[in-house]
């Protein structure tokens, strides 16, 4: 996407009354420092709007950069606390000495210090994960402090390495119901954070799969405002559940979603107000 059309997406989440925007990408380097800093400071100096970042591993020099454009939180999943399981899904990286932190934790760590909300979160099921494993992610959720985390099934693609691997017995399932009882669980050990019911989610349940993660303790929906001719190109598993409505369509479908299930939209950036001690 180019810079016009970003800001195009940013002013219809101000028109339809959105409090935040989330600027997302997979790990693409031709994404650069200056761009995103450009982006950032346009849509700080523009809107009203808090910016979130989903850019993946970055040098500190960028993040840095960011956060001095303006950037207020950025997400970036851990993955899992499992040393062995993490190098089994990064195999390009080392394993990291028993005793120190998964790199992403640390990466996280210097985002809170560079001032940044920070997000995290793991996939329920990818092969190998225990629930022994799982349950030390949830309190790694809860010892970080997160103001944010994502929680979504494993959905495999075929074409990927992680997708042909195949999966013990005795392993975390991928449904829908093992997904909601982490994002309840986690939803009690962090009361404050925001969840999100995610579009995986939706994926595995079709039909009621966003609700059950609202109902179960999500809080958070996330419209995706990427222009029709961009979001068929994102395939990142096969069966996405996809949006072929515009962005206006598929809020007042939102608020009639949330109205069948009790809920109404929150206003604001919905941030975490910090008691600093």
């Amino acid at each position: 996407m180019t810079e016009q059309e970003v800001m195009e997406c940013v002013q219809t989440a101000q028109k339809l009354g959105y409090g935040t925007v989330v600027l997302q990408s997979g790990e693409d380097l031709g994404l650069t420092r200056d761009f995103i800093t450009r982006v950032v400071r346009r849509i700080k100096t523009e809107t009203p709007l808090a910016v979130t970042l989903s850019l993946g591993e970055r040098g500190l020099d960028e993040l840095e950069a960011w956060r001095a454009a303006g950037a207020d939180r950025y997400l970036l999943k851990h993955e899992t606390s499992d040393p062995e399981l993490f190098c089994r899904i990064h195999p390009e990286d080392r394993a990291f000495p028993e005793g120190s932190s998964n790199p992403r934790v640390e990466l996280l760590m210097r985002l809170r210090e560079l001032g940044y909300e920070i997000g995290s979160g793991v996939m329920v099921g990818i092969p190998g994960q225990t629930y022994e494993s799982l349950v030390d992610d949830i309190m790694l959720f809860r010892d970080l402090d997160l103001e944010m985390i994502g929680c979504g099934p494993f959905v495999p693609h075929p074409d990927t390495p992680l997708g042909q691997m195949t999966n013990d017995e005795a392993q975390v399932p991928a449904t829908d119901t093992m997904t909601t009882k982490v994002v309840a669980l986690t939803r009690l050990v962090c009361p404050d954070a925001n969840i999100p019911s995610t579009t995986a989610l939706a994926t595995v349940n079709r039909e009621h799969g966003r609700e059950l993660g609202l109902e179960r303790g999500a809080n958070v929906w996330m419209p995706n405002l990427t222009p029709l001719k961009y979001r068929v190109l994102y395939e990142i598993y096969p069966g996405k559940a996809k949006v072929i409505d515009t962005a206006e369509e598929f809020h007042q479908n939102l608020l009639a979603t949330l109205a069948h299930i009790g809920r109404v939209p929150g206003k604001g950036p919905g941030g975490r107000k910090r008691v600093i001690q």
